[in-house]
């Protein structure tokens, strides 16, 4: 029986489950919440420092309820953001786990950015992925492991 008698919506959340479960499978944990997390947190952050464009090229890959929470609160002006550094990106992902841990070690913002980078790799056309690695400095396609040569 489906779950909310709507076929879109209950394909977007199908969907979203299949994203999530990669994304738990990457982190090795079985708490969907932080996953859920991981998966915001990463997207928000990349959105962040992409152009207008790139964005909404993302964003039109994505299942409807993931681009829904891909472009909660965001403000396109001043975008993108000057702060392109490792080190930014990686801070602004360990916001999001202020309250959480993953295991005994930790959140980890490097891993969960290679985590979701790696599912995104997976879901998002090849020739979107490559236009988002090309225009984001060097220290942040470093966290993409399929295409560090790129």
């Amino acid at each position: 029986m489906a779950a909310t008698g709507l076929a879109v919506f209950d394909t977007t959340l199908q969907k979203t489950h299949a994203w999530l479960k990669e994304v738990m499978q990457e982190l090795g944990t079985d708490d969907r919440h932080s996953a859920y997390l991981a998966l915001r947190a990463v997207l928000h952050a990349l959105r962040d420092r992409l152009t207008i464009e790139e964005t909404a090229q993302l964003g039109a890959q994505l299942p409807m309820l993931i681009r829904g929470f891909y472009y909660e609160g965001w403000d396109p002006s001043g975008k993108p953001v000057k702060a392109r550094r490792k080190e930014d990106f990686l801070r602004h992902i360990n916001r999001y786990f202020k309250h959480t841990r993953f295991g005994e070690s930790g959140t980890d913002p490097e891993r969960i950015a290679q985590a979701v980078f790696r599912v995104l790799a997976r879901r998002v056309s090849e020739g979107e992925i490559e236009d988002i690695v090309r225009i984001l400095p060097r220290e942040l396609r470093e966290l993409w492991p399929e295409v560090q040569a790129v």
